[in-house]
């Protein structure tokens, strides 16, 4: 019994849920007990739409050192006011408004990769251009659109089964989806074994161009997605809509246990790590802590993450 508990306490992804349900007790004890229900509902129905960018940009990051996406908020606020645009709020437009937030996310993962392969420029340069450009796109396009969602798909957003939220129930089902993928399939190998050792996975066959491209599509339209949900959750399309997705994003993908170096993803983690940061700001803002301490200690929380970790990389 002891070494079962031994192994499953060293999966990494294991102490993401610990430090989620840590917080969830200290934030009951503080409050007596008030709300606790509802704290996890809310959790659960906020922790998704950082479970869904996380895994484009664990994707991403797993592919080696210095590969992430810094592009995520711009695209989710780009994604949103495209899709409620085309969706004008009509119920029987949803589907069509979706697939254009999925193609307008795709465009911008498509041509994240290609600055990077074009100019030979790092990824973290190449997706922050590409941020601004998009944004000065969205600010001139979606700045002040006043275009609600459709009511049924904003009530989809919303809705819950038995205190669970039905975002958080299909999420779920995607991520275990993302996990197969990764392990299970040509794609999700590949992606690994180029984070492990690009050379080698070049020399064994590995079309390591088409892959890293396909991965920051993939990251490119999550966040397109994203951005679509989120206008429905929120009742509307914003331009800072996905502001605060930059950071999460990265947080929850090293917090719930994939290595920075590359090579080794974890996708149980994203989980663990996004309801772990929802539950604490959810109880820094109870106590009317700033953003800037809110922001402080997520950046805090990544660094002593990373330096646990010890930079560990997979041989």
């Amino acid at each position: 019994m002891r070494a079962a508990v031994g192994k499953v306490f060293v999966r990494p992804w294991i102490w993401s849920f610990v430090g989620a349900l840590a917080v969830w007790l200290a934030a009951i004890f503080f409050t007596h007990g008030y709300g606790a229900g509802g704290m996890l509902t809310a959790a659960l129905s906020l922790a998704v739409f950082t479970v869904v960018v996380g895994v484009g940009q664990m994707f991403v990051i797993t592919l080696g050192p210095g590969n992430v996406d810094l592009s995520l908020p711009a695209n989710i606020g780009l994604a949103s006011a495209v899709a409620m645009t085309v969706m004008a709020g009509d119920d029987g437009r949803v589907a069509v408004g979706l697939l254009a937030a999925l193609c307008c996310g795709l465009a911008i993962g498509a041509v994240n990769y290609l600055l990077i392969w074009a100019l030979r420029i790092p990824p973290i340069i190449a997706t922050l251009s590409a941020s601004f450009i998009i944004q000065s796109i969205d600010i001139s396009y979606g700045r002040g659109l006043q275009i609600k969602p459709p009511p049924g798909f904003a009530d989809f957003t919303n809705i819950q089964l038995q205190g669970i939220p039905i975002l958080a129930i299909l999420t779920v089902l995607f991520t275990i989806g993302a996990g197969v993928a990764l392990q299970r399939t040509v794609f999700g190998r590949s992606v690994l074994a180029i984070g492990q050792n690009m050379r080698a996975a070049r020399l064994a066959g590995i079309r390591v161009g088409w892959v890293r491209f396909a991965t920051y599509a993939l990251s490119g339209a999550l966040g397109g997605l994203d951005g679509a949900l989120l206008a429905g959750y929120f009742r509307g399309a914003n331009v800072d809509i996905g502001n605060e997705y930059l950071l999460a994003s990265i947080a929850v993908v090293v917090i719930g246990g994939t290595s920075v170096a590359g090579g080794k993803a974890n996708v149980p983690g994203l989980w663990g790590a996004a309801l772990f940061l929802v539950l604490l700001l959810t109880m820094l803002n109870t106590f009317g802590v700033s953003a800037g301490v809110r922001l402080l200690l997520t950046g805090l929380i990544i660094v002593a993450v990373i330096t646990a970790a010890g930079g560990e990389r997979t041989s």
